[in-house]
């Protein structure tokens, strides 16, 4: 065995194999060339696989495969297009470069990355104010709401990412592959929009810190000197100008290296790092020794910083009362006998602590939110003040005032960005050493780290900070300090300067993360107008779409105000959220044999936990961006539906599919749908020819005009041979339907068997086709146009068969006749009427068709008018009362006509009409004997699957040259009352068939009319009565008078049916000649077979002279009723 393994590795990697040294076979696993058939051959010589030779095509060798496996590398976007680039460059080597083997662990690879996202701008600029406004406990409902989605989420893609290799592409690849290509590309951009806005808002916390903490000199829109919405205005013009400017930095560094970014990424992660580091060192530093953090307060208002120098209204220098800045600011002078503000007079100044330390209590004061209205000042709790609510409000601009109206739900929209970024470990997955232990581990590791520092920090900052400084959102009471600063130790210099970098490199990570995601999107091709962002650099770089995102990012930019942009990005990234528990929720559920993933810790309980908070947070931030993003996903859902590319990926929508399916299909079993329930659920029956193309494309066309009732639609075909060397002849053939189908936009199935004749192939399609409850119950074949030819003569032996199956299956029949002449789908009648000819009740599909069809464009505009026949003893005025009665309670609109049709005496045309026919019969049944059945002179034979056949052979064939000589051999009339009562019409009859006798069609040829006589269509009640034999009489042709024995001779069934179908044929033609369509039942076949060329030809006049006829026949059941 050892020896074996050796030679096959010496064999299939030895020095003059290429590439990595394995064979290059066709395989769903190894995507590389085959070898040719002499290098298959040679890899097997002298081995014991030799057996499985044959199949190395499609069943490569395991060492191979296990090779090739434990090779792969999914390298992150553009890594490989990037080495691909270098080997063209540098040409052929004699090998390859060995891929490096991705190195990180938990730690570095998730943990870590995981860290640096999560914590970010809006802990240090917002979360300080998000607990003076909400209280302490208010925000602690708020950050666990969100951590636990996340969490939530996080085990979800634990399982998820688990469950096999996740290539770079991270949670783009995990939807997309989980919920289809409509989910994957919907959420998918919705993931890319939230990771871009996330960069606008980084962008904006940067310019933030810069021009309010770090260098406010800098601002080109000067602030100093405006109040109020003046210099509101000018701070977002500063944002947007500063903002521009950086994104337009980020984009050029991101363009012109990644790899700058990455290597700066553990410097911006340090600053993260040190910074919370600090902001504790800080808490417990008040614990020991509180920080001098005056606040000034008039009255219980808080004071703007710059509106005072000395926390005082006057001060005393050298036994001298002098007025200070903050009197100036509430007086019209510095005289103490000013004229000053009536709150300022009421009112004493109060200068408090900051930032008391965490002993000193102030928790319980923080407790609850304070919530304010745009432009109320911030008042502290427990102080009264003396106010006179008469008088209004003066200098409110030298007071600390609420920049925008707090509520809860804003809260939670603002808060929310600050624990995204959980899929950074996962969007790494290609650099993991082991992926499926790491992405579990790091994520719910960095997500319980940055929790438990959220939900401390709410707790501690509401313990050591006063609750007016925590309300001061921009510092405005501190002298313009940040908050979060102040309480920093050693400096707050380090809080300002970390979260000012690992803001940049926040957003510098969004500028790099984005277009990636965008291109991995673009080259799955899901969504045909975004394939050109799939494009980049010969690197792989994705160049437009970094251009696309910087555009999108500066929608953000322009709008300047962090506290609008952080809820339009908390939209996107709670859709992406939910749509992953949704996945692993339906994995679980569904059961799917592939759903195996490592991390048992999962339940979809909790999944459908996480995606509830999920949708529920997405409202509870702001409803009408909730509605906008959800749109946004519809819309790209809807537009990849119906013009992307069809993707099968195994996901999970596919798996509710097939399970719903499954669901409903066992419904449908319990027992046969109810009438109101009917519609019809048609089989279309057509032929194919040599080049398998269908033959009555218009069959499809007619069942597209039939959908309304939205049933069950199977297009079937027959293919003859066998199984084995037909199979690729059916699946051209199924090829071809299914484009047919396309074309005339046929919603449904094709189903294309093999069998050794078509008979049977088409009566198995009748017995198998569908699926449980959901079988066809009508069926649709076109009528046999050349039937009366003798090559087609098994064709209208196949139809009548098809007939007899479909009437002992109880199963509705609809034959189109001249369906060539019936109009297309982009046809359209102006005008006209269809018509139906209600003969005989069959359970009222004659009533429905026209109501389906009319439904389409093609018949919207054509009435319907019914006709149904009244017999002698019918009283027809009664028969039209009682059916519009009939038509309104089925809330049909018909315009109704009784015809009658009185019996009359058959005429001489209707007996030589039945001659002809019958001695047409005869020849037919002639021309089909084989040879075997001349020599042995068989009177029948039976065929096992469709019953006997009898045949009459007789013992020799004689010429004849009359018409009246082929029938010697008749059945006697049953009545003999009926005359005829006009000899020159027999004559004239006569005349004719004395002409015609010797043309090709006319049963007169000298080897096609046996002497001893026909056999004619009989009932099936027992044989032939009054058969008799009688003598050609010669001469006897030629006298009209001696002709009425041989009308007595034929078989006065067939005689009465065709009087039947011609007076019938007689009226219709002349009610309808000029409808659109004519429906009418179609008679049923004869019970046993010796007559079906009779049958052939009853249907035949019974439709002659009509150009669209529906031949329609009942299941058995009523399909229409007029209860509701």
């Amino acid at each position: 065995m050892e020896n074996n393994m050796t030679d096959c590795e010496e064999g299939e990697g030895g020095p003059t194999s290429q590439g990595d040294g394995h064979p290059k076979e066709s395989s769903p696993f190894i995507n590389s060339s085959a070898a040719s058939d002499m290098e298959k051959s040679q890899q097997y010589d002298g081995k014991s696989m030799a057996l499985f030779e044959e199949e190395i095509d499609t069943s490569p060798m395991v060492s191979s495969l296990l090779s090739s496996l434990a090779n792969y590398s999914n390298l992150p976007t553009g890594s490989k297009e990037h080495e691909e680039a270098e080997n063209n460059e540098e040409g052929a080597r004699p090998s390859k470069k060995p891929v490096k083997a991705p190195q990180l662990g938990t730690l570095m690879g998730v943990y870590l990355p995981c860290i640096q996202n999560i914590f970010g701008v809006i802990l240090f600029l917002r979360m300080t104010w998000m607990v003076g406004i909400g209280g302490v406990l208010g925000s602690f409902i708020i950050v666990f709401m969100c951590c636990s989605t996340t969490m939530l989420t996080a085990i979800s893609m634990s399982a998820i990412a688990t469950n096999g290799v996740v290539p770079a592409g991270g949670s783009y690849y995990m939807i997309s592959r989980s919920l289809g290509p409509e989910f994957g590309g919907a959420v998918g951009i919705c993931f890319y929009l939230g990771t871009t806005f996330a960069g606008a808002m980084y962008i904006l916390g940067c310019i933030e810190i810069l021009l309010i903490y770090i260098v406010p000199q800098a601002a080109i829109f000067k602030i100093e000197g405006l109040e109020g919405p003046e210099a509101e205005i000018a701070l977002l013009n500063n944002m947007r100008v500063y903002g521009t400017i950086v994104l337009s930095f980020m984009a050029i560094v991101v363009f012109v290296g990644v790899k700058y970014v990455n290597k700066l990424a553990l410097v911006f992660l340090a600053c993260v790092i040190l910074s919370i580091l600090a902001v504790y060192a800080g808490i417990i530093n008040t614990a020991l020794e509180p920080p001098v953090f005056p606040v000034c307060l008039l009255g219980n208002r808080t004071l703007l910083s710059k509106s005072y120098d000395v926390c005082a209204k006057v001060i005393e220098i050298d036994n001298e009362t002098i007025t200070t800045k903050m009197w100036r600011s509430f007086c019209d002078s510095d005289s103490l006998n000013a004229t000053c503000d009536e709150y300022f007079i009421n009112n004493n100044v109060t200068e408090m602590q900051g930032i008391p330390g965490v002993t000193s209590g102030i928790l319980a004061e923080n407790l609850f939110g304070n919530y304010l209205e745009k432009g109320m000042i911030l008042e502290k709790r427990g102080i009264s003040s003396n106010v006179d609510p008469e008088i209004p409000t003066t200098n409110a601009n030298r007071y600390v005032l609420a920049d925008i109206t707090s509520f809860f739900t804003l809260l939670v929209g603002i808060y929310f960005p600050s624990v995204t970024g959980i899929m950074a470990g996962s969007n790494r997955s290609g650099d993991l050493r082991d992926a499926q232990k790491s992405i579990p581990i790091g994520t719910i590791a960095a997500i319980t780290t940055t929790s438990t520092v959220y939900m401390s920090c709410v707790i501690l900052f509401g313990a050591c900070i006063e609750g007016v400084v925590l309300r001061d959102k921009f510092g405005e009471g501190v002298n313009g300090n940040l908050v979060i600063g102040t309480l920093a130790w050693p400096s707050p210099w380090v809080i300002v300067f970390g979260s000012f970098f690992s803001t940049c490199g926040a957003g510098l990570q969004s500028l790099t993360g984005a277009p990636r995601l965008l291109q991995a999107i673009s080259r799955d091709g899901i969504i045909p107008f975004l394939r050109v962002f799939g494009h980049g650099k010969a690197n792989g770089e994705p160049t437009w779409a970094l251009l696309l995102t910087a555009s999108i990012c500066e929608i953000g930019i322009i709008i300047a105000s962090l506290d609008s942009v952080a809820p339009i990005l908390s939209m996107f990234f709670l859709m992406c959220y939910m749509f992953v528990n949704l996945a692993c929720a339906l994995q679980t559920l569904l059961r799917t044999p592939n759903w195996r993933p490592r991390f048992k810790f999962y339940h979809w309980a909790l999944s459908f936990l996480g995606m509830s908070l999920c949708l529920s947070l997405m409202f509870i931030c702001s409803w009408y961006y909730a509605i906008v993003a959800m749109g946004i996903a519809t819309c790209i859902y809807k537009y990849i539906e119906f013009c992307g590319a069809e993707k099968e990926w195994g996901d999970g929508i596919r798996g509710i599919s097939l399970s719903a399916a499954r669901f409903a299909l066992m419904r449908l079993e319990e027992g046969p749908p109810h009438t109101k329930n009917w519609r019809p659920q048609i089989l279309v029956l057509v032929n194919m020819d040599s080049e398998q193309n269908v033959e009555q494309p218009r069959l499809l066309s007619l069942t597209n005009q039939l959908k309304a009732g939205k049933g069950l639609t199977i297009v079937g075909t027959a293919v003859q041979g066998t199984f084995l060397d037909s199979y690729s002849e059916a699946q051209r053939a199924d090829q071809s339907l299914r484009k047919l189908m396309e074309t005339e936009r046929v919603k449904g199935f094709s189903q294309v068997v093999v069998s050794s004749n078509m008979r049977d192939g088409t009566s198995h399609l009748i017995q198998v086709g569908g699926l449980g409850g959901l079988k066809h119950n009508t069926v649709m074949v076109s009528w046999p146009q050349n039937w009366k030819q003798p090559e087609f003569y098994q064709q209208f032996r196949n139809f009548i068969e098809t007939v007899r199956e479909t009437t002992i299956a109880s199963l509705a029949l609809l034959v189109p006749k001249n369906i060539s002449s019936y109009p297309s789908n982009g046809e359209r009648f102006t005008e006209g009427h269809i018509d139906v000819w209600w003969i005989v009740h069959d359970g009222g599909m004659l009533m429905l068709l026209p109501f389906l069809l009319r439904q389409h464009k093609v018949w919207r505009k054509c009435k319907m008018r019914i006709f149904t026949v009244a017999q002698m003893d019918d009283n027809s005025i009664q028969m039209k009362k009682d059916l519009l009665i009939f038509l309104y309670h089925l809330r049909i609109d018909a315009a109704v006509e009784v015809v009658e049709m009185l019996d009359g005496d058959i005429s001489a045309y209707t007996y030589e009409k039945t001659l002809v026919m019958e001695q047409r019969s005869q020849i037919l049944k002639q021309m089909h004997l084989t040879k075997n059945e001349m020599e042995r002179e068989i009177q029948s034979i039976t065929d096992s699957s469709r019953g006997s056949i009898r045949r009459k052979n007789p013992p020799t064939l004689q010429p004849q040259h009359s018409t009246e000589e082929g029938t010697s051999l008749a059945e006697k009339p049953e009545d003999k009352s009926e005359a005829v009562s006009n000899p020159k019409q027999v004559h004239l009859i006569q005349s004719k068939n004395a002409a015609t006798a010797t043309s090709p069609t006319s049963p007169t040829s000298p080897a096609a009319t046996p002497a001893g006589g026909i056999v004619t269509w009989r009932d099936s009640k027992g044989p032939d009565k009054g058969m008799t034999d009688s003598a050609a009489k010669p001469g006897t042709g030629k006298d009209p008078l001696n002709m009425k024995p041989e009308w007595e001779s034929l078989n006065q069934t067939d005689v009465r049916r065709m009087h039947t179908a011609m007076r019938l044929n007689e009226v219709i033609t002349k009610k309808s000649k000029e409808a659109k369509l004519v429906l009418l039942n179609m008679p049923g076949p004869p019970k046993n077979r010796v007559g079906d060329e009779n049958y052939m030809e009853f249907l035949e006049v019974l439709t002659e002279g009509l150009n669209r006829v529906l031949l329609v026949r009942g299941g058995g059941r009523e399909v229409i009723t007029i209860y509701s």
